[in-house]
This record gives C-alpha cells, structure tokens and sequence, in this order.
C-alpha cells in the first residue's frame, strides 16, 4: 500500500478519534474526509483489518468503558457522550461485546480495552519474509513488542499491560518469545510455552496480515521449538461479535475446535493442532 494511501487512512482515523461522541456511520465518516463510502470501505479495511463500523464500535465502547470505571457519570449520559442515541442501544451493543451490562461492569471495577487508537506505519514494502527471518527476541524488543500487542489488542479481551508485560519478560529470559522485524518495524510476535505446547500469544501487525506471516511463525515453532507435540490455544467463542478475525486465522491454519472455556471471566474456546495435522502444513 502506497504512502498517500496510510497518510489518508491515517487523517481518517484523526478524524474518528476527534468525533467518538457523535453519529460515526461509513456515510458521515466519508463525508467528512470526501470519499466514497465505497473507496473508503475498501481502502480502510485494507489497511487496518477491520471496516469503519467496526473500528468506531470498539473505540467508542472503549471510551465508554472507561468512563463506567473512572468516572460516577450515570450511563445514560455515558451513552450519549459516546455517540449512542439511547442508554438502550448503548447497553446491548455493550453486552455484546464486555459480555456484562454497563452497571454490572461498572461494579466490577476492572477496565480492559476492546480497541486502542489506530497507529499505521508508512515504512511497510513488499518484502517476502521466511523462518528465517524470525529470531529469538530480547529485553531490547519489548518497547517495539508492547507498541504491537497495544495493536492487536482486538484479539486478546481482558487485557491487562501490566500482568502482560511481566509474562513477556519471563518468555524472553526463557527462549520463549519470538519476533520478526521489516527493518526497525516489528510486525510479528509470538510467545508460547513448552509442556504443554500452547500459543500464548500471536500478534502480527495488520497492515502484514496478507503476508502469510502466521504461519511462517506456526511453522517455524513446529520445526524447531515443539515438535511432535500437540499444540493448543484460546480465542473467542464462535459468534462473539468482539472476534474480529482470529477464529478463521486458526481455523485457516489448521486448528480444530475444542472444549468451551472461561478465561478471566470470558467466554473463550480451546484450539488445538494435533501432531498428526501437523505434516499438512
């Protein structure tokens, strides 16, 4: 994608963050910035792996979420504020996707973001990337790393920086994390952990998702770190209006469905890869 393109996606994005509280539908959004809803539903998605709607959703329920634990705003005004027309419509699309109603997640006093501001990068190219270009990280990555994970927090609920951030250093001083760079950019990352084989983490940077990227890091950890080894991981529930993708990215990658999980207090699924899978790669 061309560097006018990530400067327009870029001042679009600009314009949604400065206009969470209002109507932020595809036709107004492409008023604004004059783009056909079209051309813009095309190029924005493209570009961040998620449509306008989507992406204004998340954000505004992540204000909104923020404003139920850090201020006594009744959610009614809450609702308004972030863009919804009725405390009504604001409840259900929140439940949707925190899985509690406004009042009860206000109770629960832990706040977790359903999608953090956009960043792009206009240093990507057309690089073909392979195992071998994915190398044990270390202490000197984790900045670049935490900027990624803040990135793909759309496919991690319950996120909390701080717990992550200890784990990550853990994974780093045992061999356990592995990165993958476009020049100064990280664009994948991966943690995982031995017995059992489980992915802890995958993040790959959206504007990199067509890559392949994923399974170049499936393949390489089923080569060289846990072979002969079942694999397992967690996401979202099938249907969970909050998965934005990364269902179908395990399924794609050969992934079987498991047993139905909570996971701090979310409804998760187990994935598995079995051994036996593992020689159609």
């Amino acid at each position: 994608m061309s560097e006018k393109s990530v400067r327009n996606i870029e001042a679009v994005i600009e314009y949604i963050e400065n206009h969470l509280d209002g109507r932020l539908d595809l036709e107004t959004v492409a008023d604004a910035v004059h783009y056909s809803k079209y051309y813009l539903h095309r190029l924005f998605t493209e570009t961040v792996g998620m449509t306008v709607h989507d992406y204004v959703q998340r954000r505004q329920l992540t204000e909104a979420a923020k404003l139920l634990i850090f201020s006594d705003r009744p959610v009614t005004e809450i609702a308004f504020t972030c863009g919804y027309e009725s405390s009504q419509s604001f409840s259900s699309a929140f439940k949707a996707m925190y899985k509690l109603p406004p009042g009860e997640f206000r109770n629960r006093q832990v706040f977790y973001p359903l999608q953090l501001r956009f960043t792009l990068s206009c240093k990507t190219n057309a690089s073909m990337f392979t195992a071998q270009d994915i190398y044990l990280a270390d202490e000197n990555d984790i900045p670049d790393w935490m900027d990624l994970m803040r990135l793909v927090i759309d496919g991690y609920p319950v996120m909390d920086e701080d717990d992550y951030l200890t784990k990550l250093k853990e994974s780093i001083a045992e061999k356990r994390a592995l990165a993958l760079r476009d020049g100064s950019i990280l664009i994948g990352a991966m943690t995982f952990s031995r017995l059992p084989g489980s992915i802890e983490f995958l993040g790959i940077h959206p504007q990199y998702r067509r890559k392949g990227i994923q399974k170049i890091f499936l393949d390489t950890l089923l080569e060289t770190y846990l072979l002969d080894q079942e694999i397992s991981t967690t996401t979202y529930r099938k249907d969970d209006k909050a998965d934005t993708g990364h269902r179908d990215m395990l399924l794609e990658l050969g992934f079987s469905e498991r047993e139905l999980l909570t996971e701090f207090g979310y409804p998760t699924q187990r994935f598995v890869l079995p051994p036996e899978r593992k020689g159609d790669m």
